[in-house]
């Protein structure tokens, strides 16, 4: 497959603003006025990630996938679009984020996703999907494609 750099329908991409005061720092991840009711999460998690170690490529045939990356490290975030009926088929989408750089992303179903640590520390990163991993009561199969199994997968990391 050959992905050209271009905006993904549907993704969307927004910086975290940080409020500081004497205390520290607060950060808003999602306020359910402000995000589409179809990315609305019904849970959340939060994942430690070592310096130079990849998650991904995955995808998810129905669920949103909403990160969220303020640090304490560095990620690239790599997005590529893989839904054949999408005006952005096969772009991509390369970012830096976290510590210097506070994002949120949210991924829609169809969308490879996947994420390394760049920086020298471990980092953080938050999901807060709209759908129950391996559904409710975890009995039901785990709504994702694996491409980083595949030897010929052509969602490559730099």
């Amino acid at each position: 497959m050959n992905f050209k750099d271009g905006e993904i329908e549907n993704v969307i991409i927004e910086s975290v603003s940080l409020y500081n005061d004497q205390r520290g720092w607060l950060a808003e991840f999602f306020r359910h006025d402000e995000i589409p009711k179809e990315i609305q999460p019904v849970m959340g998690y939060v994942s430690l990630t070592h310096p130079g170690i990849v998650r991904g490529p995955h995808e998810h045939l129905g669920q949103w996938d909403y990160f969220v990356f303020l640090g304490p490290s560095i990620f690239e975030m790599y997005l590529w679009d893989n839904r054949k009926n999408s005006p952005t088929y096969h772009n991509r989408i390369k970012i830096t984020v976290g510590e210097d750089h506070p994002f949120k992303i949210a991924v829609p179903p169809g969308v490879v996703h996947a994420y390394k640590n760049i920086g020298n520390k471990d980092g953080i990163v938050y999901n807060f999907p709209n759908r129950l991993y391996a559904g409710f009561g975890k009995k039901e199969k785990v709504d994702e494609v694996r491409w980083e199994n595949q030897q010929d997968s052509p969602f490559v990391i730099d």
